[in-house]
């Protein structure tokens, strides 16, 4: 197969969809890779690399989309590269797509066949592609709301792990998955008095034996989140149902009782967000105030580490890759894990949460590759 990767064109995004080594593992296994000149820049891989790798360099876009069968990037496609799609080709790459109607239809209307890395799942039930990217998310979430607490980025002036004598700060992660654990790890990390909220008892269970006593477990309520929050410097939102638009966990009517000069932090805002008043920002402008509580919501937030993602990210999808590369659509038919990640096939939307929160006809993903 002829895989390509075109360089990432969203604000401030470095990653790039291959690197060095995973080109080299396609190759030798009688694949040929395109790959965008200087597409690797942003994180020190450089055309030469690539080169030594086996791959061809192109000079643009517009050649990657073209040529390539497969095409294999990081974020979703933007608008003119959705429109460099084509019917018969492999797109696998993260999409959203639920909180999205512009990419949606754009990716309907190429007849593209997409597989989104954030809704592949695997044995034990969890979302192998995105895991590496929760863990970056999770750990930078806490970088970040520390940075925002500081009185110069708008927040109250607080130092999360406090000092000998002064209390520390008081955070609230919403969420015990994969984002929610590193955000407590590194809270707890740096000194702050953590509380997690989840739904669920035996992720409950499983976050007190991995952390013990220090941290405090809260079974997530109206009730309960309610006071976590009224009471915390920093909130962490980091709850997820796959291929879904997030739930709205905190409204304005909350927000506007919370601690002036206090921070939200929404992992969750690549889909939607689960705060009443999140809007997506960038890394060139990464925060807001509403109500004197600062909002982080930057919608690529492991894009600010990118070559640390970058790799994480080909350690999870190379596998994926190969397959897809090996046998093409039928690939999807005999790995069910591969299958869950097919979101749209030539004009179908086959994830179900995609096509309910946006209103498609859903047809199930072996009934569209069947047709």
């Amino acid at each position: 197969m002829l895989i390509a990767v075109p360089k990432e064109i969203k604000n401030n995004e470095y990653r790039v969809g291959l690197i060095p080594s995973s080109v080299r593992e396609l190759v030798n296994q009688g694949h040929q890779v395109l790959i965008e000149t200087q597409a690797g820049a942003g994180i020190g891989l450089s055309d030469e690399e690539y080169r030594a790798a086996g791959a061809d360099i192109v000079g643009g876009a517009q050649e990657v989309f073209d040529r390539g069968e497969m095409i294999i990037k990081v974020k979703e496609p933007q608008p003119n590269e959705c429109r460099m799609l084509s019917e018969g080709q492999l797109l696998f790459t993260y999409l959203h797509l639920a909180p999205d109607p512009q990419q949606t239809e754009l990716l309907v209307e190429s007849g593209v066949t997409a597989i989104a890395y954030e809704t592949v799942t695997d044995d034990q039930g969890g979302l192998p592609l995105l895991t590496p990217m929760s863990e970056v998310a999770g750990r930078m979430a806490i970088q970040a709301g520390a940075h925002c607490l500081e009185k110069a980025h708008g927040g109250a002036g607080i130092l999360l792990g406090g000092v000998p004598g002064v209390a520390p700060a008081d955070v609230v992660v919403i969420g015990g998955g994969v984002v929610g654990t590193n955000a407590i790890m590194m809270a707890m990390g740096m000194g702050a008095r953590v509380t997690a909220l989840d739904r669920s008892l035996d992720r409950l269970r499983a976050l007190d034996m991995q952390f013990g006593s220090h941290l405090i477990t809260q079974f997530s309520t109206a009730e309960s989140l309610e006071q976590a929050v009224l009471a915390a410097d920093l909130v962490v939102g980091a709850v997820l149902i796959p291929g879904a638009a997030a739930p709205k966990l905190i409204d304005r009517a909350m927000l506007s009782r919370m601690r002036n000069g206090s921070v939200l932090v929404d992992v969750a805002i690549d889909q939607g967000g689960c705060f009443e008043t999140s809007r997506a920002t960038t890394h060139a402008d990464p925060t807001y105030e509403i109500d004197g509580v600062v909002h982080y919501c930057v919608a690529n937030m492991p894009g600010a580490v990118p070559r640390t993602s970058t790799f994480a990210l080909n350690n999870a999808t190379l596998p994926f890759s190969l397959k897809l590369a090996e046998k093409g659509l039928a690939a999807l038919l005999d790995d069910p894990h591969l299958l869950a990640g097919l979101n749209v096939h030539q004009g179908q939307i086959t994830y179900q949460a995609v096509a309910e929160s946006l209103n498609y006809d859903f047809i199930p993903a072996k009934e569209a590759l069947n047709d």
